[in-house]
């Protein structure tokens, strides 16, 4: 059975840190593509970063500088550093995996974390 299990949101202040992780099990995470998206109330989900199964990252520009996405293959986590933080990047933050298996694409889901900043 596939989980990704998010941990490490909670409420922080405008320019505060908060660490996000995401342990994953029920399928093989090394080779599988890992990313954070998130949704803000009333907005679309969004992709914040990600971090493919050979190591390339991609992020939004809006948080370009303040946000580190990395892997721990050893662990089968991926964690979220989030630096800097803005009453905008209030959201639920989901962690999401994309595993090639047979010639197909998986996705996977997990139950998000919800990150509130105050100004």
């Amino acid at each position: 059975q596939v989980q990704l299990v998010e941990s490490g949101g909670g409420l922080v202040q405008s320019g505060g840190s908060l660490r996000l992780s995401c342990a994953a099990d029920g399928f093989i995470f090394r080779g599988s593509d890992m990313a954070w998206y998130r949704q803000a109330a009333g907005n679309q989900r969004e992709l914040v970063a990600g971090i493919s199964g050979g190591g390339t990252i991609k992020s939004a520009e809006s948080v370009k500088g303040r946000f580190t996405i990395a892997r721990d293959n050893a662990k089968n986590t991926v964690a979220l550093q989030m630096n800097s933080l803005k009453p905008a990047d209030t959201a639920v933050y989901y962690c999401t995996a994309e595993e090639s298996r047979t010639g197909a694409r998986f996705e996977y889901w997990g139950q998000g974390t919800q990150v509130l900043v105050s100004s």
